[in-house]
């Protein structure tokens, strides 16, 4: 890990492009529920917003190497699942 602010840019751009997916498989899908399209586009941004909230502020008592290390795992953890989310909908 470089640093802060790249982690954060890095979150953004992952974001971005699943917020991106999100809106092109709802337009080009086959027809999916709008309640179900909205909720997925709103847990993009909340997980966005969770996880640039816990780089800035990092849990006191654990090793800033460890605990950088297991956000990293829970994002891309996160992530596949939201990715997961994205295919079902074509």
């Amino acid at each position: 890990m470089a640093n802060k602010r790249d982690l954060k840019r890095t979150i953004h751009y992952v974001c971005s492009d699943l917020l991106a997916e999100g809106v092109a498989a709802s337009l080009y899908g086959e027809k999916p529920e709008k309640e179900n399209i909205n909720a997925l586009l709103s847990s993009i941004l909340t997980l966005q917003n969770q996880y640039v909230k816990r780089v800035s502020h990092p849990e006191p008592g654990m090793k800033q190497k460890d605990y950088f290390k297991d956000l990293i795992a829970q994002f891309n953890s996160d992530v596949s699942e939201i990715v997961d989310q994205i295919s079902n909908i074509y």
